[in-house]
């Protein structure tokens, strides 16, 4: 009887990773939809190409080496086996751990829910990005992106490691339960190194430093975009609960889902009512941006907030994100979808706000987690986007970037019949 509740758990706990997984995955799904509507009709396919390779690089790059930088382990996961060991090395777990202990699953389901985190961070860089770099100089960064620079940084709070063997993040009451910081600040800050790098786009600041709105051309697509990524973040945050075998973890799962919500909600609202003060108009694009952003907030610790406290968080990171993506156009940092502001910034905020009702946390360990994790990723970052930009460049051509970069890069056109 014993042993059919252990392998019970076990079949539940795996199942629960790979459904969340699949989730997290969906998102890709989002973020394609979501920078394909903010980005011009001349963009549009190579917004679609980029987000699709990445996933796909990601996916083979952290099976080469990514997950065994991050965790340990063998290089191409030939450490992880099937068949009787298996079996019996996660009854043997179980067993140490009794039901409703620590979390027992395949360790392929572990895998496939890490390298799903591991494609949102890339995709976080297309968007910030879109409209002049280089199809391949993007996808040759996203090789050392995801094989190195995120799973080095990953193995330093998540993975337990010490940061360069000087001192450890988790000792230092860092806290990120599903990567305001490690997943969504390490790839604004990715972005922030390419974009510093790249210049803005023609045309989007006039001589005398006007700011020139640059409309998308899909809104639809960019909503539909946004409303998987509110879905998919369910499994993203629910799912790094790890387990759901017992009362006490489904009870768990079932309040981050609810305070996910609760901040996407409140992060709409928040930016909803700041853009009508501002701009005196329901500005959609700010609304979208204010989902995400109650979203990145809430996901450094959805566990532990009362869902009232998760919609007060929501909205000051509406409210947030509004004010960067206005400060971040003052000084010419040129963000097609706002990348930069949702994840990077408000990133910074989801972690600084872990403390207030996480008690394991600390606010020097928050800031001191933070800073590692941007450092390391911008620099690193910048070095990459340095050597690709000195080899084969990352800019498209003045001509390129007028005609769009569909016809540039990938030789088609994503709306032909609107064009003739």
């Amino acid at each position: 009887m014993e042993s059919q509740i252990f392998e019970l758990q076990y079949a539940l706990d795996t199942f629960y990773f790979l459904i969340c997984g699949a989730l997290v995955m969906w998102m890709a799904a989002g973020f394609t939809m979501l920078e394909a509507g903010l980005v011009r009709s001349k963009n549009t396919v190579e917004i679609l190409t980029k987000n699709i390779a990445l996933f796909a690089t990601a996916s083979i790059m952290y099976m080469v080496c990514g997950y065994a930088i991050m965790y340990g382990g063998d290089l191409f996961l030939s450490g992880i086996a099937g068949g009787d060991t298996l079996v019996e090395d996660a009854l043997a777990a179980s067993a140490e751990n009794g039901f409703g202990g620590d979390s027992v699953y395949s360790a392929a389901s572990d895998f496939f829910f890490q390298v799903v985190f591991v494609a949102t961070c890339m995709s976080i860089v297309s968007g910030a990005v879109a409209e002049r770099m280089k199809l391949w100089s993007f996808l040759l960064f996203a090789v050392v992106m995801t094989g190195v620079i995120y799973p080095l940084e990953g193995s330093w709070t998540w993975g337990g490691n010490d940061v360069f063997g000087l001192f450890n993040l988790g000792d230092m009451g860092f806290s990120d339960f599903a990567g305001s910081g490690i997943v969504h600040m390490a790839g604004a800050a990715a972005a922030l190194a390419g974009v510093l790098l790249l210049g803005s786009r023609k045309g989007k600041y006039g001589p005398n430093g006007e700011i020139r709105a640059i409309p998308g051309a899909n809104l639809p697509l960019a909503a539909l975009g946004t409303l998987i990524l509110w879905m998919g973040w369910f499994g993203f945050n629910g799912g790094s609960v790890l387990k759901l075998g017992d009362i006490a973890s489904a009870n768990a799962v079932a309040m981050v889902f609810l305070n996910t919500n609760a901040a996407a909600a409140g992060g709409a609202v928040g930016a909803l009512i700041l853009a009508r003060i501002i701009f005196g108009k329901a500005d959609l694009t700010m609304l979208l941006n204010g989902v995400l952003a109650g979203l990145v907030a809430i996901t450094a610790e959805p566990s532990t907030p009362s869902a009232l406290q998760a919609t007060i968080f929501g909205v000051i990171a509406g409210i947030i994100v509004v004010l960067s993506i206005l400060a971040l156009d003052k000084i010419k940092i040129d963000d097609p979808v706002g990348a930069i502001s949702v994840h990077g910034v408000v990133g910074l905020f989801g972690l600084l706000i872990v403390p207030i009702t996480n008690p394991a946390s600390t606010f020097i360990g928050q800031i001191v987690g933070a800073a590692t994790i941007f450092a390391w990723v911008f620099i690193a970052s910048l070095v990459v986007w340095s050597i690709i930009k000195l080899v084969i460049g990352l800019r498209i051509s003045e001509e390129d970037e007028y005609e769009g970069a569909d016809i540039a890069e990938c030789g088609m056109e994503a709306y032909p019949e609107f064009i003739r």
